[in-house]
């Protein structure tokens, strides 16, 4: 089997690690944990590394965001990745692209999902592989990670792919975080993404009082809003448990390696994003916040 090469910061943009990669994985796959220690930091919410560079191309960006469904992932990663001028990469979108390709895997990818399987690790890292190595070509300062990895098996194989400088784990009140879901809402005509939830909790057992304006559309999508077939209570609760159960063996594999920060959104976007960007010492940043909305 070939040997799975790391991608360092020092050597983003090498292809031919890259490639190399992809082969292995097809080939088969034994991860090398011998070489895996703890980083000189431990960040937590007001101790974490020192990130806030005058200049973007100085800093190291390979951050992975993590974060139960509906917590807002793909909102605060976008708005990081529009801020730091990295791109903003969710396998979701990924395998979506590929679906729509002619590529060498659209058409197994399309039989996986026709028949209702869980796309493979393999797939998934050869897809991200080849991201990466494009990403390289163009010359991107690294990227901003979402929906990857989920299990230790796909941390470890990440691990083997590329070096995570941060690992970003958003966490939200479990009451908020179903009000959240349940106010999900999709415009049947233009695809857009709303949600019409005005959340306001009380504090409680310890717990802040949690305020979130709703995010509605436009006039002329109000009456073209549809639900999720699978947005309800019950579907919501059992996917949120399911990622609690699988995510916390992952949060203590980067825990382990000092490169888990948790940090507990204290609101909407608006009371958020700040304090999201004081944690990750991006105070420098906050002029720029207007870039970013």
């Amino acid at each position: 089997m070939a040997a799975l090469t790391r991608l360092s910061k020092s050597s983003f943009s090498s292809l031919s690690s890259l490639s190399r990669i992809s082969r292995s994985l097809y080939s088969g796959f034994a991860p090398d944990t011998s070489s895996h220690g703890a980083s000189s930091y431990s960040p937590r919410l007001g101790s974490t590394p020192n990130l806030a560079l005058k200049d973007t191309k100085d800093r190291s960006v390979q951050w992975v965001f993590l974060g139960s469904p509906g917590v807002g992932k793909g909102t605060y990663a976008s708005r990081l990745s529009n801020l730091l001028g990295v791109p903003h990469i969710a396998t979701g979108d990924l395998v979506r692209e590929e679906l729509a390709s002619s590529g060498p895997l659209s058409q197994e990818l399309s039989e996986i999902v026709n028949q209702g399987k869980l796309v493979s690790d393999e797939i998934i890292i050869n897809l991200l592989s080849k991201r990466l190595e494009a990403g390289g070509a163009k010359g991107e300062l690294g990227f901003i990670l979402d929906g990857f990895p989920r299990t230790i098996r796909q941390a470890e194989i990440l691990e083997g792919v590329t070096e995570i400088d941060l690992v970003l784990n958003l966490k939200l009140r479990e009451d908020v975080l179903l009000e959240k879901c349940l106010g999900r809402r999709t415009c049947s005509q233009c695809g857009g993404n709303f949600n019409v939830a005005s959340i306001n909790v009380k504090g409680a057992n310890g717990h802040p009082a949690i305020s979130m304006a709703p995010l509605l559309p436009p006039a002329h999508c109000m009456s073209k809003l549809v639900t999720r077939a699978d947005d309800t209570e019950e579907v919501i609760k059992h996917r949120i448990h399911v990622y609690n159960e699988k995510s916390r063996p992952v949060e203590e594999f980067y825990r382990s390696r000092g490169k888990l920060l948790e940090f507990d959104l204290p609101g909407g976007i608006p009371e958020s994003w700040p304090k999201l960007l004081e944690a990750l010492n991006l105070d420098d940043y906050k002029e720029k916040q207007s870039a970013a909305a």
